[in-house]
């Protein structure tokens, strides 16, 4: 029986010859081709993700019909909220959050704590400013809007949170 010998790293090249075995540059085309499919994926989803934020921008821009029953769907729901949030020792709760579009200046006036912010605001946001303005500042409430969230450093969505306690602000 014939024994083959083998120098040092020939069975190494006799394995990397064998198709079923990766290269390098396979290793690397692969990893490259995976990289662009997570990306394409990405960029997918951050087609998806703009197409749902205009979605809502156009949603919330359209007021709602406040009917006495509406009101009450409405407040019901919220009254459980703050209650809640009351039993957990929070003095503050936020209460709606929408993107910057629906304010005529993209929320500068907000960011700058401008007096006159509520004159910004359109749509359901402004909705809700009149809902606390009529009905809940007398009840004691405050409302505070701030900006939530700073994409690329620039102002993203507005938070408003209903106040009932002191707080820092």
């Amino acid at each position: 029986m014939e024994t083959l010998k083998t120098r040092p790293g020939e069975m190494a090249q006799q394995e990397l010859a064998d198709e079923t075995f990766m290269s390098a540059a396979d290793l690397r085309n692969y990893m490259t081709e995976m990289l662009m499919a997570k990306a394409s994926k990405s960029l997918e989803g951050m087609d998806r993700a703009e197409k749902a934020r205009h979605e809502l921008i156009k949603r919330m821009a359209e007021p709602i019909n406040l009917t006495q029953e509406r009101l009450k769907e409405i407040l019901q729901p919220l009254k459980a909220k703050l209650k809640s949030a009351a039993e957990r020792g929070q003095t503050e709760l936020m209460v709606m959050r929408f993107p910057n579009a629906l304010c005529s200046d993209h929320g500068r006036a907000i960011n700058n704590s401008d007096p006159a912010w509520p004159e910004t605001l359109t749509g359901r946001p402004r909705q809700a400013y009149e809902l606390w303005r009529d009905q809940l500042r007398d009840a004691g409430f405050k409302l505070n809007a701030m900006i939530i969230e700073w994409p690329g450093g620039m102002p993203g969505d507005v938070g408003f949170f209903l106040r009932w306690g002191e707080s820092k602000r």
